[in-house]
């Protein structure tokens, strides 16, 4: 292997981590150093024996010291390598979403061979966030090869949006900020919000200041499921955001919503969104804390709902804070079965990969004892297949739903 690149070894755990397949290496597990690379430049990483793990980009100030992009001796990391990457990409998302492939996540990190990049399509406009530094000094020719791949299969792009106002960057040496991205290939709009079509809804998307990148795409398949569960139901829709759960049960022929949010601004954008597809006459918006609300309900015995949605933020973002977590999965999980009559649907999920699926399963089996009530489950889900989960990193599953009849 003639190689120019500095050389990384590193200690027998991360080389058996690396075998598997996943890509980090922390800077705990670096053992010796050839000579000292520049930041987010690229990096050979071998085992302590001199065998070839992979290559990757340097990050100097991040505990994730070196993110492995491949280990195959023969990529060269070239334009030709991540156009490539990007293209594998892009095909997957037109094959596995089909007639959804208008608004999908194009690049989901580390599941697309691409550490600390995230691509959302909304039609014509691209919502990017890019969390790694060595990503980020490429990130110039990412966006170019994007376009051109896109191009190629008749997709044209009006503009990206750059959602880099995330605190993580700080670990990485990198400026937090939002903004249109400049490029004279580029013509973007002056407005930063859009419409886009779900499951045949229409919504507003609000890029510059709503959550995430401005929707959860995510969920697009599991609010199929309760659209076809919801007819005749009387709903509770908490941790509403923009609405998409609640006019999904509208549309599947639900009586009556009720949608709950915290955020004022979420409310608003739910009621237009209400509006906008005619469903405002279905649909009651409360603006208050769901963790009160519930609590107030069953004090009060007067719910006549038959069909609770509870879609929370993630309530831990770190390994250290999942017990707190599941004691605030258990209190809204435990007050909506107590709330449900006998015969009831509940829907309920956990977006941090930090609450492991085994977590959130014993969590809800004790909420259900201590609810007097038992669970049937209908179906358990996961993140559209646009979020892909790759196996090797565990960190790529983070989305836990399930649907239960409770009796």
């Amino acid at each position: 292997m003639n190689r120019e690149f500095p050389i990384f070894k590193v200690t027998k755990k991360a080389e058996n981590s690396l075998k598997k397949g996943h890509p980090w290496v922390y800077d705990a597990e670096i053992t010796s150093v050839s000579k000292m690379p520049e930041n987010g430049s690229f990096v050979d990483v071998l085992s302590d024996n001199g065998t070839y793990l992979g290559t990757g980009l340097y990050s100097e100030k991040s505990k994730i010291r070196v993110r492995v992009l491949s280990s195959n001796t023969n990529d060269l990391f070239d334009e030709q390598f991540f156009e490539r990457r990007l293209r594998y990409a892009v095909m997957y998302r037109k094959t596995v979403m089909r007639e959804d492939f208008e608004n999908c996540r194009l690049v989901f990190g580390e599941a697309d061979g691409l550490p600390g990049v995230t691509v959302d399509r909304y039609g014509k406009i691209l919502v990017a966030e890019v969390l790694s530094y060595g990503m980020d000094m490429i990130k110039d020719m990412l966006y170019r090869l994007l376009i051109k791949v896109l191009m190629e299969i008749g997709i044209e792009i009006e503009g990206i949006y750059e959602r880099n106002n995330i605190s993580i960057r700080k670990l990485e040496g990198l400026l937090e900020y939002k903004g249109w991205y400049e490029a004279d290939y580029l013509k973007h709009p002056n407005s930063t919000v859009t419409e886009i079509i779900e499951n045949g809804i229409v919504y507003e998307v609000d890029f510059e200041n709503g959550q995430k990148t401005g929707y959860f795409l995510d969920q697009k398949f599991n609010r199929q499921l309760v659209a076809r569960l919801a007819l005749g139901k009387n709903v509770l829709d908490c941790f509403t955001h923009t609405g998409s759960f609640a006019l999904n049960a509208i549309k599947g022929g639900a009586d009556h919503v009720t949608a709950v949010d915290i955020s004022e601004s979420a409310i608003t954008m739910a009621k237009k969104n209400a509006q906008r597809n005619g469903f405002a006459d279905k649909i009651d918006f409360i603006t208050c804390d769901v963790f009160d609300l519930l609590k107030d309900l069953a004090q009060s015995r007067k719910s006549s709902y038959d069909f609770i949605i509870l879609d929370p933020p993630a309530f831990t973002k770190s390994s250290k804070t999942v017990y707190n977590a599941s004691k605030g999965y258990y209190e809204i999980n435990f007050r909506a079965m107590k709330l449900l009559p006998r015969g009831g649907y509940l829907a309920t999920c956990s977006c941090s990969h930090f609450m492991r699926n085994e977590l959130f399963v014993e969590m809800l089996k004790k909420a259900a004892h201590d609810a007097s009530v038992q669970l049937k489950q209908i179906e358990e889900r996961q993140q559209a297949p646009d979020h892909p989960i790759l196996w090797n990193v565990p960190e790529t599953d983070y989305l836990k739903f399930y649907v239960f009849q409770v009796i």
